[in-house]
């Protein structure tokens, strides 16, 4: 399995463009960000090539669901906005070619119920995984821990499972963080068994604290295991707070799980 850096939380201590390189020279390859699209996405695109490395994972935008909004995906009354994102994120996407795109589901918001939102949701990812197919690029939906981020629609992976089989299309998969699930604390062995192929790509942080591995409880031995198991070939995104050291001295696990 191939283990990618989140740069919008390693290397932090450096500017974005700047961490493509410390992740290279940490060992990193690949590496995801979630919202790149401060940075003009040719010099992103270079930055990239000059390191040698692929872009493997960026995030629709997202509107205001970072500073505790409802965002857009699930909010029937802000598809123009949601439309504006999928526009940007393909034109971004033609550039700088991610292995991946994400759309975060967003939080329900007072008058409009679950059905409504999951149903929004739907319409959009299936809009997204036909646009993105023309660039031969998945899309994913993400299962997010409710105690972190309330009122998220999509928390575990039976959530998942229900919007991959009302988006009925091959190019929209799930994206699972083992964070998350063991935020909620569900099985994740069994959870990875019940996605099986419909995994399209996998982020990891310890638990509790969000940290690296090694810093919680996680059983990391048989969370890989059971990647194994299904034979996953996808990337691992290694989306951690590295803490008060600098990202670096948090990679004593890296040189065992290459």
């Amino acid at each position: 399995m191939k283990i990618a850096a989140n740069l919008s939380l390693l290397f932090s201590e450096y500017p974005l463009l700047e961490r493509i390189d410390e992740a290279c020279a940490s060992g990193f390859a690949g590496v995801e960000i979630q919202f790149p699209y401060e940075i003009a996405a040719i010099r992103l695109k270079e930055a990239l090539e000059r390191a040698s490395l692929p872009l493997v994972l960026i995030n629709l935008p997202a509107g205001d669901l970072m500073e505790g909004g409802p965002g857009l995906a699930c909010i029937p009354q802000r598809q123009d906005e949601f439309r504006q994102a999928l526009r940007d994120a393909l034109s971004y996407a033609a550039m700088v070619r991610p292995q991946c795109v994400n759309v975060l589901a967003g939080r329900l918001i007072e008058g409009v119920d679950r059905e409504q939102a999951m149903q929004t949701l739907a319409d959009n990812l299936r809009r997204a995984a036909r646009e993105f197919e023309l660039l031969g690029i998945p899309v994913l939906c993400e299962a997010i821990n409710p105690l972190d981020m309330p009122r998220f629609l999509i928390n575990t992976p039976d959530d998942l499972l229900e919007i991959l089989e009302r988006v009925d299309h091959p190019n929209c998969l799930a994206q699972l963080d083992l964070y998350h699930l063991a935020r909620q604390e569900l099985d994740i062995a069994a959870s990875i068994q019940r996605l099986g192929k419909r995994i399209g790509h996998v982020q990891f942080a310890d638990c509790p604290g969000r940290g690296a591995p090694g810093s919680g409880e996680m059983d990391f031995p048989r969370a890989l295991q059971a990647l194994r198991d299904i034979d996953y070939q996808g990337w691992l995104g290694a989306e951690y707070w590295p803490g008060l050291d600098s990202t670096r001295q948090s990679l004593g696990w890296l040189e065992d799980w290459r």
